[in-house]
């Protein structure tokens, strides 16, 4: 982490720089002001497109090439992997992976209070927020002469901005554990901060409880879901009908209301009308996982223009590449997880095997001898480069990136209907998708709902690696964290430890410059995660606190 001083200057009061984007000028990279925007339906549009390109922006907190991992909503992404303990730097390099913060926080690494990577999730969703309040606060829905089209754009905006309140809840919502106390915390997520809130109530704008904040997301989306009726729910880089219906699903499964996540989730499938992807697709040398296909129900593009040679997605998830920081970490999937994918799942092809080509016939733009001499078992192949050029990323990092998949709703939806209306109901759910979809001989069984419920996130956690949507299943079912056993691929001590229901930096800090802007935030912060557990612990045990 370089420099990390200087995001004090960069982030000062970021939640009252929010509050007041009626008369400031956005920073570089992001959306103009709303007094510009509402000027005209074109500024409105321009506004509205620039939306997802800022979402993919790299070096969108500071600004300019600060660090690597400053780039918008794909930083969290591969941070969700890493919470998780699902992925690990295998590589000779592995310190390389500016990341390893969300993995080893607990450990070793820093998600305290004054760390970067407590700002930079902070400041990037918030400056999300302060785009799509832009384009609310520009649009009159009230004016008789608001045209249609005028009123899809806000409908945009509003699931934009559900979107990023979902992350903020789920980042920063505590659940309780046995290394930090959240006693005093509980049920309070983050500040929230609307197109009508002034500089003064931002300086004292409170963490907002759980039902709040379901609430207020869920009224975005019912404003979103009527404007955007009529409207195409094709995949693209914008927020549609059948996103604003899952983005729905997900705060219903968070809030553990599971007959309506249930409810949304089949609308967001049927909504969209897409397909899973398929084997040939997921597989694919020069599109697998870097060209929107018809499962990809929103998605990100990157551009010359939004992205640094080092500062983007496929730079640091792409097994192939060799012009970004992957090709020093070797990003690969946890031991035990791999084992769990069953031979006949093809999504197992997508990881390298120990026995490389005696298990597998792996196919690669690189050389048959990178895979048997230079990459290390476990390596992932998901996220190919562009074009299949793994030597120019101004053509292998110009990419797609998923945001949503109609995938995540099938697996949704069974967990939530065994919940609601009978485990066997959902079993049925769960085999009908993977048996159709991704492994011909699967034939799961169980009358347990925490059986089916850990089953579900199972196959999230394969079918996500590296997107981070197995994440919210995680923090809310506290499945415990394994990384310590026996066989392990955790490249070094400060990997192997293992938590009890959850790892305790799930529960993120919000930024020390927040609390000094905001009075009400003051004593209500999330209890540092950082060293509160014991390392390396024993295998296969759970970690004690540390004292």
């Amino acid at each position: 982490m370089k420099n990390l001083t200087k995001i004090f200057a960069v982030l000062t009061t970021s939640v009252l720089m929010l509050s007041s984007c009626i008369e400031e000028t956005f920073p570089e990279g992001g959306s103009a002001t709303a007094e510009q925007v509402g000027s005209s339906a074109s500024a409105i549009e321009a506004s509205v497109n620039g939306i997802p390109a800022q979402m993919a922006q790299g070096y969108l907190v500071f600004g300019e090439q600060e660090h690597e991992t400053d780039m918008g909503y794909p930083a969290m992404m591969i941070a969700q992997t890493e919470l998780l303990g699902d992925m690990y730097p295998l590589g000779s390099n592995s310190g390389y992976d500016w990341y390893r913060a969300y993995n080893t926080c607990p450990a070793a690494g820093n998600m305290g209070p004054d760390s970067y990577p407590a700002y930079l999730s902070w400041f990037s969703f918030y400056m999300f927020v302060k785009s799509a309040n832009s384009v609310i606060a520009a649009v009159d829905l009230e004016d008789p002469n608001v045209t249609d089209v005028m009123k899809s754009y806000v409908g945009r905006a509003y699931v934009d901005r559900a979107f990023q309140y979902y992350y903020l809840m789920l980042f920063w919502e505590p659940v309780e554990n046995i290394y930090t106390d959240v006693k005093s915390v509980l049920g309070l997520t983050a500040p929230i901060v609307t197109e009508k809130t002034t500089g003064e109530e931002a300086k004292n704008n409170p963490r907002v409880k759980h039902d709040d904040m379901v609430a207020f997301i869920l009224s975005d989306l019912d404003k979103a879901e009527e404007l955007l009726q009529g409207t195409s729910s094709a995949g693209g880089l914008f927020p549609t009908l059948a996103v604003a219906y899952g983005v729905k699903a997900r705060v219903y499964m968070w809030d553990k209301d599971y007959k309506n996540a249930a409810k949304y989730a089949r609308l967001a499938i049927d909504t969209f009308g897409g397909a899973p992807t398929t084997q040939t697709q997921w597989l694919d040398l020069k599109s697998g996982f870097n060209t929107a296909v018809q499962s990809w129900m929103w998605y990100l593009h990157y551009s010359a223009e939004n992205m640094g040679n080092l500062c983007n997605f496929t730079g640091w998830m792409s097994g192939e590449a060799d012009w970004g920081y992957s090709s020093l970490t070797f990003p690969g999937i946890d031991r035990s997880l791999y084992d769990g994918i069953a031979e006949s799942d093809f999504r197992k092809y997508t990881f390298l095997d120990p026995g490389k080509y005696d298990f597998y016939n792996y196919e690669t733009v690189r050389t048959k001898s990178y895979i048997e001499d230079d990459a290390p078992a476990y390596l992932s192949l998901k996220f190919r480069c562009g074009n299949g050029d793994w030597e120019n990323y101004a053509v292998g990092a110009a990419v797609d990136v998923p945001v949503m998949r109609v995938e995540e709703f099938y697996l949704m939806e069974a967990e939530a209907i065994g919940a609601s209306e009978g485990v066997s109901k959902g079993v049925n759910k769960l085999n009908s998708f993977m048996t159709t979809y991704r492994q011909p001989d699967y034939d799961f069984n169980t009358s347990d709902l925490r059986e089916l419920q850990l089953e579900v996130l199972k196959q999230m956690r394969i079918e996500f690696w590296g997107e981070g949507q197995a994440f919210a299943f995680a923090k809310r079912l506290k499945p415990g964290v394994m990384q310590n056993y026996a066989g392990t691929n955790a490249p070094d001590d400060t990997f192997k430890f293992n938590c009890k229901d959850i790892k305790p930096n799930w529960n993120f800090c919000v930024p020390q410059d927040e609390l000094d802007a905001n009075v009400a935030l003051q004593g209500k912060n999330n209890p540092n995660p950082t060293a509160t557990v014991a390392y390396p612990s024993k295998e296969g045990v759970y970690s004690e606190a540390k004292k």
